[in-house]
């Protein structure tokens, strides 16, 4: 596979392409921009992707995902910063991969809320300690550098989500 970073949004203006990779004035806040670039995520999930099917959703994550590779590699050109805070797109981009099968999740706990908020809680410890190899994926080149190790933190989100819910339920 190629890790050549996308070349499409070369093209666009700085303020453009620094603008969405940033979130606006989200990634620019002085305490936790990846904190608040993942709650904009999962608010982002909550108002309008909970009712996706699996497979929809995980083509919007891949989508999202992939525009996050190219936009976040061009803002760190632009920046001249390899993986800046500010840049939060790619939180933003792979929250919904941490809620994959929520639905049968909220069966089993009293609220659909206690999944959003483990989900967002475990996401950003992930993301923030980066274990079990995690760390290393951010030493791809560019865009897909800043993306894989989030994507990876939010597939292991998912995966702890699942084991930890149902591990309670038969407690």
């Amino acid at each position: 596979m190629s890790w050549r970073q996308p070349e499409w949004p070369r093209r666009w203006p700085a303020a453009v392409v620094v603008g969405l990779a940033t979130l606006g004035p989200i990634g620019r806040a002085r305490v936790g921009p990846g904190t608040w670039g993942s709650l904009v995520g999962v608010a982002f999930f909550v108002s309008l992707l909970t009712r996706l099917p699996a497979p929809a959703l995980v083509a919007v994550a891949l989508l999202l995902s992939w525009l996050a590779v190219g936009i976040c590699g061009e803002a760190e050109r632009r920046l001249e910063k390899r993986d800046p805070g500010c840049v939060i797109l790619d939180e933003f981009a792979v929250i919904p991969l941490c809620f994959l099968g929520w639905p049968e999740l909220a069966a089993i706990v009293p609220s659909p809320w206690v999944i959003f908020v483990a989900g967002f809680a475990l996401f950003r410890l992930l993301d923030i300690k980066k274990p079990f190899g995690i760390g290393a994926l951010q030493e791809l080149p560019g865009g897909w550098g800043v993306v894989a190790d989030d994507f990876a933190a939010a597939l292991g989100t998912c995966l702890l989500l699942h084991i930890t819910i149902r591990f309670y339920a038969v407690m």
